[in-house]
């Protein structure tokens, strides 16, 4: 018995040795933010206290899998898309309540969502803002309309097709999926300015 057990959690072992070599580099985005943001942030507001000055708390990704609800399968291919993305496991999300005018019952799977925090969250927005947003056809900046009046912001993705993880052939339909910025800046304008400086494509007005 006791060999039985060794052998079925070898694949997860070296999975998971395969993840963590994967993430011994320091992100390129964490050294960059240490070296040129803080200190552009502290000249351009006049910080005084290091801790003063803003930073990236988390990034959140939420894939609302309604149509799904029914599907076993369908739902279990989005959750392993949005894990391929975001390199980590996402968590399901269920139903608080029923709502019969959209056939939802309490505890039903509705989405999955990921929250990427230390290097995870560099790594994700790196390339995110690198990679992945200059794949968007016509691509021409994001809106800064999404600031939530806290210092985070929030963007759309209308189709997992733009990540470099997803391939195309294995895709059975699109779907897209809401991207949170939560930082800890007090402002908007604060937040704009740490994203900015990171490195996120904003639209020119």
């Amino acid at each position: 018995m006791a060999k039985k057990e060794s052998a079925s959690s070898a694949p997860a072992k070296k999975k998971q040795q395969q993840e963590a070599k994967s993430f011994t580099e320091a992100p390129r985005l964490k050294g960059r933010y240490t070296s040129e943001v803080v200190p552009q942030l502290k000249e351009q507001f006049g910080y005084k206290n290091p801790n003063e000055v803003p930073k990236l708390d988390k990034i959140v990704l939420n894939m609302g899998l309604g149509a799904e609800k029914d599907n076993a399968k369908g739902l279990e291919v989005a959750v392993n898309e949005l894990g391929l993305i975001a390199g980590q496991r996402p968590v399901v999300t269920k139903a608080k309540k029923s709502v019969a005018n959209f056939k939802v019952r309490e505890g039903m799977n509705i989405g999955a969502k990921v929250t990427l925090r230390g290097d995870r969250m560099y790594y994700f927005a790196d390339k995110l803002m690198n990679i992945v947003l200059p794949r968007v056809r016509d691509f021409r900046g994001i809106s800064d309309a999404s600031f939530d009046g806290r210092g985070n912001y929030a963007m759309g993705v209308k189709e997992q097709l733009i990540f470099p993880e997803i391939n195309y052939d294995d895709v059975d339909k699109t779907r897209g999926m809401d991207i949170v910025f939560v930082t800890t800046a007090k402002t908007d304008e604060e937040a704009k300015a740490l994203l900015s400086l990171l490195g996120m494509p904003f639209a020119q007005a």
